[in-house]
């Protein structure tokens, strides 16, 4: 499905399900076949907008409930789903030219969520931030949010995504900017969240 803001949120509340965002085409082929073999339902994410190909087919290895490291970093973990992972692959380019070590992390599955991944992530660079095209309330933002709140974690988390209101009409890409939620709005993010950080 597609063109919903609250979808991941009713999802996730179901008992038992999966729920998945692919970054692009090679991943969400992964995620239809993990998904046919996978013993209960299945919710996949796909969106309507065209993104660049961040997986080599040859070498993917898709698992239901891991999420996977696309950049190494220490200054801060940017964790996205879906549309959103190339935009923040863009912000992590545009914040090294400012010498700022962005590591970025895939997260595909949004339920079940890889909480050793995230808690690594979270605890290594004391800085997270979620970015998803999904409402900031109960997608994976949300999920992230209970992860780090039942941890010991003590660093800097920051949620990007639809606020709690309705979408305004337009181009993806308008209303990705609109919001804040593209490459522009995750560079934003990350600046202010390390400047909170010093």
């Amino acid at each position: 499905s597609h063109q919903c803001c609250e979808d991941f949120a009713l999802m996730r509340t179901i008992p038992g399900m999966v729920v998945l965002s692919p970054a692009d085409d090679v991943e969400a082929r992964a995620a239809v076949k993990a998904a046919y073999e996978h013993k209960g339902p299945v919710y996949i994410r796909f969106g309507r907008a065209a993104v660049p190909v961040i997986h080599e087919e040859e070498n993917y290895s898709f698992e239901i409930g891991k999420a996977e490291v696309l950049r190494p970093g220490t200054d801060v973990a940017v964790a996205a789903t879906g549309l959103m992972v190339a935009e923040a692959l863009k912000a992590a380019e545009t914040l090294a030219a400012e010498g700022i070590n962005v590591r970025v992390i895939n997260v595909c599955s949004i339920k079940p969520l890889d909480e050793d991944a995230i808690l690594r992530v979270a605890q290594k660079t004391g800085n997270i931030v979620t970015v998803e095209d999904h409402s900031i309330n109960g997608g994976l933002g949300g999920a992230v949010a209970e992860v780090l709140c039942e941890s010991s974690y003590k660093g800097n988390f920051k949620r990007v995504g639809m606020p709690d209101e309705f979408a305004v009409l337009g181009s993806v890409d308008a209303i990705y900017h609109y919001y804040h939620m593209d490459r522009d709005g995750t560079v934003e993010a990350l600046e202010r969240m390390l400047h909170l950080a010093k």
